[in-house]
């Protein structure tokens, strides 16, 4: 057995590479090799939802965001939200090496300046919805590495019809596309984060005893993050 082992990693491993697939079709979860590579089943599919979960980090629901487009004040500025005054973004820390141990960022007038002198803009993304749409982009301005949680998002329009959105750094006037995270000048790019929408948890209603138990439906959604992935 080790000598077929050792004769297939061999023909993998040869100059015309060619794929090769041995899949056991015994009941024992015997090992299969794809690629040279030894994987059980049970952890090919371990690895498989690891990777479609990877990166992602909840940013909150999305009955916690105000809905921006109404007024022309910057992301930062408080909003109505429901009842509540809340900023109109909110901003997280995010480490490469492990996106789950995100933080908030608390959002206070002096976070501007410590953030700029202190370096601290790496590593975060800025997290709001404009006109019902959710966006997530670096907070950090590539061209002048300044806080776009202070910036303006605006339509993109050609002749009165609406091409996309974009972001205003009032540092320099730069502006940068929400969607390719172009900029208006030069080949700045900012970066443009993944968005999901999931559903949350069904909630279950408190009612008499013997009656079917009620679930409770909601609009709400879980708004999730994370870096954009590489193809290839």
């Amino acid at each position: 057995m080790k000598g077929h082992i050792s004769a297939v990693i061999r023909s993998w491993a040869s100059p015309n590479r060619d794929a090769i697939t041995v899949i056991s079709t015994t009941t024992n979860a015997a090992p299969i090799i794809a690629g040279g590579i030894f994987h059980s089943p049970e952890m090919s599919s371990f690895r498989a939802r690891s990777r479609s979960e990877a990166g992602w980090f909840l940013a909150g629901l999305s009955s916690s965001f105000p809905d921006l487009g109404t007024d022309e004040g910057n992301l930062s500025e408080l909003r109505f939200c429901n009842t509540d005054l809340k900023p109109g973004c909110k901003v997280f820390h995010v480490p490469k090496s492990d996106s789950s141990q995100s933080t908030e960022v608390l959002l206070a007038p002096d976070v501007l300046d410590y953030a700029e002198i202190e370096g601290d803009l790496k590593e975060q993304v800025l997290v709001f919805r404009y006109k019902g749409k959710f966006h997530a982009v670096d907070h950090k301005c590539p061209h002048s590495s300044y806080p776009l949680s202070h910036g303006t998002p605006f339509d993109i329009e050609d002749f009165g019809i609406i091409l996309s959105a974009g972001l205003t750094c009032p540092k320099h006037g730069w502006s940068f596309d929400l969607f390719s995270g172009m900029a208006d000048r030069a080949r700045y790019k900012l970066g443009v984060w993944e968005v999901q929408l999931r559903e949350i948890a069904e909630t279950k209603t408190a009612v008499p005893l013997g009656e079917p138990e009620a679930v409770t439906e909601s609009s709400d959604k879980e708004v999730w993050v994370r870096r954009k992935q590489r193809i290839g």
